[in-house]
């Protein structure tokens, strides 16, 4: 099948995006922005899970329990993420590396579900990563099925309101190509958030 000519900007915009972040995150270089390879490590543990001040989102065991101001953790396995049942706290808690990741990759995977899947997987159904190896693993997966999915659709699907069915956003009521468009700027601000985290750890006191 055809890609639709309006989804292939967006999709280009989403390859461009996820490769500079996976870069960003496992290296060995990165392009610097002109073509110039900037060497990069591997993310650790350590940048991970790194909470630069008191009161942090992130992922933590769910024998732990959630974090401050955090009421529950979300997610299959040993770890979850924190939050909260809207409405959320105000101003918002600062969240890790670890945090934005497993949530950017949840939204990939859950969304390529309930758009060419099962159209049943949950929050809880997403398996939350305790470490930075399992995370960029799982951030891959991810993409790769969002990227599958928008190869399935056509102009028609790329016009339809719900098309996706997926339940935590605006699905129900946007066509399919308005919330193509709102992923690309998930995993922009995401990766610029996650990037700009990797250097404020390097350069920690």
């Amino acid at each position: 099948m055809p890609l639709p000519e309006r989804l292939v900007p967006l999709l280009d915009q989403f390859d461009f995006a996820r490769q500079r972040l996976a870069d960003r995150m496992a290296g060995p270089v990165m392009d610097s922005g002109n073509g110039t390879d900037v060497e990069v490590g591997p993310m650790t543990d350590a940048e991970y899970l790194w909470e630069p001040g008191p009161g942090c989102w992130s992922v933590r065991r769910h024998v732990d329990g959630p974090g401050a101001r955090a009421t529950l953790l979300v997610g299959a396995g040993e770890w979850g993420r924190d939050t909260t049942p809207p409405p959320h706290p105000v101003p918002p808690p600062f969240t890790t590396i670890a945090w934005r990741l497993s949530h950017l990759s949840e939204m990939l995977a859950l969304r390529a579900d309930h758009t060419n899947g099962s159209r049943s997987l949950t929050r809880d159904d997403y398996r939350v990563a305790g470490d930075a190896a399992t995370a960029l693993a799982a951030f891959d997966t991810a993409a790769d099925a969002w990227r599958e999915a928008l190869l399935s659709v056509d102009d028609k699907a790329l016009d339809t309101v719900g098309h996706c069915t997926y339940p935590h956003g605006s699905d129900a009521e946007n066509p399919f190509l308005e919330i193509v468009w709102w992923m690309n700027q998930e995993l922009l601000h995401h990766g610029a958030e996650i990037a700009l985290l990797r250097d404020l750890h390097r350069l920690r006191a």
